[in-house]
């Protein structure tokens, strides 16, 4: 059985299981790499617990090798859609707990990898696809895609354009954004206007936002290449039996047993938005095999000294964009993150491109995911429960994001986890809601 998707036909420039050639390929895998901003939940973590600038730096380099390996399980063997996987938001409060309150890395990768051992196990059963068939119907579906790019959309501005730094006030960097969004629009849709050149500026309309972004940064004093000067060309990161041991404990495990599951929610959400904008069904047998390859990718995250790795939607968005949905590139976004994961200087380059270019390509990105959920439910027949189910799932999006911290502080732990996860509690939400309140006779 398919899932459903009731999406729009439109046209992509090139299909999932198109060819392109090498050399554009490596561009627009490196395109991807760079508006994942996959550095920051390792940035986080490192920072909340006072790591040291060498183990801070291994961090992030692991979470580069992770998500490229990681990412080729999907692409190549489970999932077999055009997708990237990357270190989840989700389980970052718990990962700090975790760290602080037991015995450092060793607990935290012990507990990441028997989650992953679970979620491999529940895909290999079969009852996942059960579980989608029962409860994710189109209307629950698109909800979902619309919440992830809904909740994501904020911090674009609060995390990355609403900020100032030592060179750039925050004035400067909401100019930087508006810059390297216009550019992302205006390259994007020389495609629809001008079929021959334009095709080219469409496909590579993030890459030419965020290099003019930079510049134009780099023009006001806002660019600094002095770590990527200090940076060694080639270092390795931790891992685990040789860096980091395994800790069993069982608090620790029972809190990313809950964290993965609402993983699971997450990276669902991802499969249905890349699914909606490349036109590619997804079939049961797909969301098993995804399943698996989910658990095999934060398995192999964790052997490799990284936090739980998830599919990310920003790629969904950029294929939107740019019109190419070719797993190629996927492969040789994969490729550029382990490359990035030895090579010092890359990643430190990488790590420069200022957070408010950023958030001007995030921004825009996260409105089309938003957008794409909306084209997947637009066919539907709108009763009044239709409109409840995706209504109240939203408000709770809204209400969670902006949630003060002393109510999330005065919530049991395993609440404070869902609390800070609004895009898997509003998706249960709306799971809930689509089978409690009856169909209209």
């Amino acid at each position: 059985m398919k899932v459903e998707q009731s999406v729009e036909k439109k046209s992509l420039t090139v299909g999932v299981n198109d060819n392109i050639p090498f050399g554009q390929a490596v561009i627009l895998g490196l395109q991807h790499v760079l508006a994942m901003d996959v550095y920051v939940p390792p940035f986080i973590i490192a920072t909340a617990v006072g790591m040291s600038s060498p183990d801070a730096a291994s961090l992030i380099q692991s979470t580069f090798l992770g998500a490229g390996i990681a990412s080729l399980i999907q692409v190549l063997f489970f999932l077999k859609l055009p997708v990237c996987q990357g270190p989840s938001f989700v389980p970052v409060g718990a990962i700090i707990g975790i760290y602080l309150g037991a015995k450092g890395m060793d607990t935290v990768l012990g507990a990441s990898v028997i989650g992953a051992i679970a979620i491999i196990l529940l895909g290999m059963t079969g009852v996942y696809k059960y579980i989608v068939r029962k409860f994710i119907p189109t209307i629950v579906s698109g909800t979902i895609i619309m919440i992830v790019g809904l909740t994501l959309l904020p911090s674009a501005f609060t995390g990355n354009i609403y900020v100032s730094s030592e060179s750039l006030t925050i004035n400067q960097n909401i100019l930087l954004a508006v810059i390297t969004a216009a550019t992302l629009v205006i390259f994007s849709m020389f495609g629809e206007y001008f079929p021959r050149l334009g095709k080219v500026f469409r496909i590579s309309s993030v890459i030419i936002a965020l290099i003019l972004g930079s510049v134009v940064a780099r023009f006001m004093g806002g660019l600094d290449f002095s770590s990527v000067a200090a940076a060694p060309f080639f270092s390795l990161p931790n891992l685990a039996f040789v860096h980091f041991g395994l800790d069993f404990d069982i608090s620790a495990i029972l809190t990313m047993l809950v964290i993965y599951m609402v993983l699971l929610a997450e990276t669902t959400g991802t499969w249905y938005a890349v699914s909606a904008v490349t036109e590619e069904s997804v079939t049961d047998e797909q969301i098993n095999k995804g399943v698996i390859g989910e658990g095999l990718g934060c398995l192999t995250a964790a052997l490799v000294g990284t936090t739980p790795v998830t599919g990310y939607s920003t790629n969904a968005g950029i294929i939107s964009i740019t019109g190419v949905a070719s797993k190629k590139v996927f492969v040789m976004a994969s490729v550029w993150f382990i490359i990035l994961s030895f090579l010092g200087k890359l990643s430190a380059l990488i790590h420069v491109v200022p957070s408010a270019v950023i958030g001007g390509v995030f921004s825009v990105v996260c409105v089309i995911i938003m957008l794409s959920g909306f084209r997947v439910i637009k066919n539907e027949e709108f009763s009044e429960r239709e409109l409840y189910i995706i209504g109240v799932p939203l408000i709770c999006a809204i209400g969670l994001l902006f949630m003060p911290l002393e109510v999330k502080q005065s919530a049991p732990q395993f609440v404070q986890y869902l609390l800070d996860s609004p895009i898997a509690l509003s998706a249960i939400v709306a799971v809930v809601m689509n089978k409690l309140i009856p169909e209209p006779k």
